[in-house]
């Protein structure tokens, strides 16, 4: 088998975990009404967890190896501050699809780091396509229960929005896997990237803690202390 097939198999895997995650919210409501919210809660917190272990174990490592501190600081920067637009953005257009694009904006930038990881003969690819699948797991899930309490769509129709997701995986993959694997220092800077924007996302929205009624600013201050303890880490290395 060759990387590329390798690549193109993975983010399919990956990508497929989506619409598995919306068949399983399919499933009638649990009885009583507590336990299920226990388990809509369970499930959210689980894919906090996966996407700060992505965060924490293969993007920052990977993505610091070859950026000089002022990028490693200017991507992280830049992420937390675009993902922070792309939920405002989406949260005022208040549309059925913006579930859909929230899903997807830490999706298509790891497909893309995933496939310049094997092209570059980095040993984390295979990590990061686990922690893909395991994050779009739950993301599925929430996504199929939030379209469908906001909403008039069927629910096979929901699915199918979920599914037509797939392609995007492979594709992502496919890109960084031939086009940018020469350029390590732009797969680093998009991992940063990324890894900001997630964890921007899970402080905004599965770490409700962290920020007050209506107001999406909070969650930026998660992304300047990650990188506060980032700076540390690669000063004192």
């Amino acid at each position: 088998m060759t990387e590329l097939i390798q690549v193109l198999s993975l983010t399919t895997l990956a990508g497929a975990a989506i619409p598995v995650g919306g068949l399983i919210a399919m499933i009638e409501r649990i009885s009583p009404e507590w336990l299920e919210n226990e388990f809509r809660h369970s499930v959210i917190a689980f894919g906090g967890g996966v996407l700060v272990s992505a965060v924490a174990l293969v993007l920052v490592p990977d993505g610091i190896k070859e950026l000089s501190l002022p990028w490693i600081v200017t991507a992280f920067v830049l992420g937390g501050l675009l993902f922070w637009g792309l939920e405002t953005l989406l949260a005022q257009m208040k549309g059925s699809m913006s579930q859909l694009i929230a899903m997807l904006s830490d999706f298509i930038p790891e497909a893309i780091a995933l496939g310049a990881a094997f092209a570059t003969g980095e040993s984390a690819g295979l990590l990061l396509a686990v922690l893909i699948g395991l994050q779009n797991l739950p993301e599925g899930f929430n996504a199929f229960r939030e379209l469908e309490a906001s909403s008039k769509i069927p629910r096979k129709k929901i699915v199918a929005y979920l599914a037509a997701c797939v392609p995007l995986g492979p594709f992502s993959g496919w890109l960084g896997y031939e086009y940018l694997s020469n350029y390590p220092r732009a797969v680093d800077f998009i991992m940063l990237l990324a890894a900001s924007g997630i964890l921007y996302l899970t402080f905004q929205d599965l770490a409700p803690q962290a920020k007050t009624d209506n107001q999406r600013a909070p969650a930026i201050g998660a992304v300047f202390g990650f990188l506060l303890g980032l700076i540390g880490h690669v000063l004192l290395k």
